[in-house]
């Protein structure tokens, strides 16, 4: 038992320390610059009184609620997660799950707000649905993924993180790092 608890907080190092960062054009850039363009983007969104959003499915969707909440109250910049019930459900009855994000978002989003999304595999519909939308939009991209490096998502955005690794709880929890990352960086 022992070895594998160690072992799976190595992977955690590991997973992060392997985390793959690309911009719009698709050049790899460091972990580091990464997260200071991500920052750069949602500080200059907030300075502009721009939002940032967040969309996600499962444990995606709860670090999406979660940061929502920790950029607005500690640092001051609006943002939204979708993740109310009634509007998942009622999207999803009225125009298909793969819309429940892009509906909201077309009527939400403005030009220069900041879109974050996360998805472990990086090929949920509904997750590339709103990114699309967002970006018809001319809102900034900040993409979150896992599992096989030539997903759709990992690619989509302004920045793009990919996290090479197939077990959710070492994407999701990537994840959840490096938006805490970007939010205590903002705060610092």
């Amino acid at each position: 038992m022992e070895s594998f608890i160690s072992n799976h907080i190595e992977t955690f190092t590991k997973a992060t320390n392997s985390t793959c960062v690309t911009n719009q054009s698709g050049q790899i850039i460091p972990l580091i610059d990464g997260i200071k363009s991500s920052v750069e983007l949602i500080e200059g969104a907030g300075n502009n009184g721009n939002t940032i959003y967040l969309i996600g499915n499962g444990g995606s969707a709860s670090i999406c609620s979660h940061m929502a909440v920790d950029f607005w109250k500690s640092a001051g910049i609006k943002a939204l997660a979708f993740s109310d019930p009634s509007l998942l459900t009622c999207i999803s009855n009225d125009y298909g799950y793969s819309q429940v994000f892009q509906k909201p978002l077309e009527m939400f989003i403005a030009k220069n707000d900041v879109l974050i999304a996360i998805s472990s595999s990086g090929k949920s519909e509904n997750i590339l649905n709103g990114v699309k939308a967002a970006q018809k939009c001319g809102a900034l991209v900040i993409s979150m993924s896992g599992f096989a490096d030539n997903n759709p998502l990992s690619s989509l955005g302004d920045i793009n993180f990919f996290v090479p690794f197939s077990h959710y709880g070492i994407v999701e929890v990537t994840h959840a790092l490096l938006c805490h990352t970007i939010l205590d960086t903002i705060n610092r």
